[in-house]
């Protein structure tokens, strides 16, 4: 089970840091700088991908497979030769047309945005191409499939990519783009969150457990607020004005994953000021109405703890058939060396044995 470091003032707090058994080496290269993974699982449940560049936020993308459920990994496997030319974090999803044909995409930001696409669950791959006549970071930073069948996928830029300008304005702005083919082509960027003051950027997009509303969680650059959340009650054509959310869910890079009994399971980095966890990878659990009424949830979880400022956690997170989680990320998880890719499995059986079993 997992050690226990101490408890929020406000909900209870489970640390997996210590627990090295959980603890799965992805990759790691010596002098090699491994960072921003992002994994797709496949339908059977067990088998996944795992994308991330070679270098800090961009550099040749490396590609690996699991057919575990991320306990063994493949060696890296050979991609197209445009791969080595992404300028920023690569992402990769499942997208599925209306006519039920599945693909694989690889996005690559900064400008232009390019993809490339699977035809045969990632076992041979396109280069990477243009999807417009625009750029952006962190793209796809996150995906939704609408209720018109059509994909929602976002992005933010901060003025120098969206049209190539190179000018950087002083706000963040968060765009999304549409494809109605199963992201074979995407429209016009379309800007769905600013603020006056905040710098709000990488969108992790979720929708409620009734289904009839959307929900973006931000994360806020400026450091001088809390990360921040929108809502939409009409599948993304306007979101309410942003507002901040409890200092346990303040952070960068959030992912989200709906479970079984229908609570949500966030990863992301711990950037709260006042945190005593600040800087590592983090987790959070509650429910929708959570961040639908600001409240702190039920339980924080540290998954691993980062031994350089805030540099890791641009977390993956999966759902296994059996209901085990599966989450990774990278981080500087040995002191004086570069950061490299990890994992660990856990269930929220066990997060909510230990607290009960604790007493909180």
């Amino acid at each position: 089970m997992p050690n226990e470091l101490g408890v929020s003032p406000v909900i209870p707090f489970i640390d997996f840091a210590q627990d090295f058994s959980r603890h799965i080496v992805i990759d790691r290269e010596p002098d090699q700088y491994l960072g921003h993974p992002t994994t797709v699982l496949l339908e059977d449940g067990l088998s996944m991908w795992i994308v991330y560049p070679k270098g800090h936020g961009k550099g040749s993308i490396v590609l690996k497979k699991s057919e575990d459920g991320g306990r063994t990994w493949s060696k890296r496997q050979p991609v197209p030769e445009s791969w080595a030319s992404s300028q920023e974090v690569p992402t990769i999803y499942r997208i599925v047309d209306d006519f039920g044909r599945k693909r694989l995409f690889v996005f690559s930001g900064l400008y232009p945005i390019r993809s490339a696409s699977s035809e045969d669950d990632g076992l041979t791959w396109s280069e990477l191409k243009p999807i417009g006549d625009f750029g952006g970071i962190v793209a796809m930073s996150d995906i939704m499939r609408l209720k018109d069948q059509s994909y929602m996928a976002l992005f933010h830029d901060d003025g120098r990519f969206l049209k190539n300008s190179m000018i950087k304005s002083e706000q963040f702005v968060v765009y999304a783009v549409y494809s109605y083919d199963g992201g074979l082509t995407w429209g016009q960027p379309k800007e769905v969150v600013r603020d006056d003051v905040a710098h709000l950027c990488e969108p992790c997009i979720l929708r409620s457990s009734d289904g009839n509303q959307l929900c973006i969680i931000l994360r806020e650059n400026s450091r001088k607020y809390n990360s921040m959340v929108v809502f939409s009650d009409d599948e993304g054509k306007s979101w309410t004005k942003p507002r901040e959310l409890p200092d346990v869910l303040t952070g960068d890079r959030h992912q989200a994953l709906f479970l079984n009994d229908g609570r949500i399971l966030i990863s992301f980095r711990d950037m709260a000021s006042n945190s005593p966890t600040w800087g590592d990878w983090v987790g959070w659990l509650g429910t929708y109405d959570d961040l639908v009424c600001g409240h702190v949830g039920q339980f924080k979880l540290r998954f691993m703890k980062n031994n350089k400022g805030s540099d890791c956690a641009y977390p993956a997170l999966e759902l296994l058939s059996d209901q085990t989680i599966f989450t990774a990320t990278y981080g500087h998880w040995k002191l004086n060396e570069q950061p490299y890719i990890s994992g660990l499995h856990f269930t929220v059986d066990e997060v909510d044995y230990y607290t009960n079993e604790k007493g909180f």
